[in-house]
């Protein structure tokens, strides 16, 4: 690993022993039916996932220009989050814990290969109410990388490294705003572009947790909130 890649691996490994992480997370739209909730599980895998660099300087010494996170933009013909950016998840199956059923999803979903996945810790679990999921994210270390494709095309249609600089840069984030009837919710969103040059919308889940993390990391820099994308 470069000097980058190992101060930001020692700082994921410290956030994902922090218990106070997530703790104030208040991103959920709608209320969770505790009784009949689903455990699930999402694996937020950073590493140097490719030989592409970003094109912003981070100003955390700690995200070089090569540090990844693995995402993929789901199926825009699934029931439920349809074309949205996700880490690679899903339901647990019996028996499973969150880190067996983040793996398994992750290498449903992308073809990775786990033996090269270092697990570094689980975060607080976290309701998702509009699929009745209660969702553990499993932070993990990409040491020994393998391509990652879409498998199913019915589950995914892109999958892709977002390099964490880029997605770090004021210019790339925006306030995404989600009206129903006479609700407003407002979040955190990142645009960027995969390697191919097709534009990604992060937002919702994903986008809190991510940018929940890079607050807590301190790897945030200053941008304008009132910059709005409607959903």
């Amino acid at each position: 690993m470069t000097a980058g890649s190992d101060a930001a691996r020692a700082q994921l490994a410290a956030l994902a022993s922090d218990g106070a992480f997530l703790s104030d997370w208040g991103l959920s739209r709608g209320d969770l039916d505790a009784a009949s909730a689903r455990p699930a599980a999402v694996l937020v895998l950073f590493g140097v996932l490719d030989d592409l660099d970003a094109d912003h300087d981070a100003q955390a010494l700690a995200v070089a220009h090569d540090l990844d996170v693995l995402l993929l933009e789901r199926a825009a013909t699934l029931r439920s989050h349809a074309g949205q950016v996700a880490f690679p998840g899903g339901r647990a199956e019996d028996g499973e814990t969150p880190v067996d059923a983040a793996l398994r999803e992750a290498v449903e979903e992308t073809g990775l290969d786990v033996g090269g996945v270092e697990v570094l810790g689980t975060l607080a679990e976290l309701p998702m109410p509009v699929s009745n999921h209660l969702v553990t994210p499993v932070l993990g270390w990409w040491a020994r990388p393998t391509p990652v494709r879409v498998v199913d095309v019915a589950e995914s249609s892109h999958v892709f490294r977002a390099p964490v600089a880029d997605l770090l840069d004021p210019g790339h984030r925006v306030t995404t705003v989600l009206r129903r009837g006479d609700q407003t919710w407002r979040g955190p969103g990142f645009e960027i572009l995969d390697a191919e040059g097709v534009p990604h919308l992060v937002w919702g889940f994903t986008a809190g947790i991510l940018d929940a993390a890079f607050r807590r990391l301190g790897w945030t820099e200053p941008w304008d909130r009132g910059r709005e994308r409607e959903l």
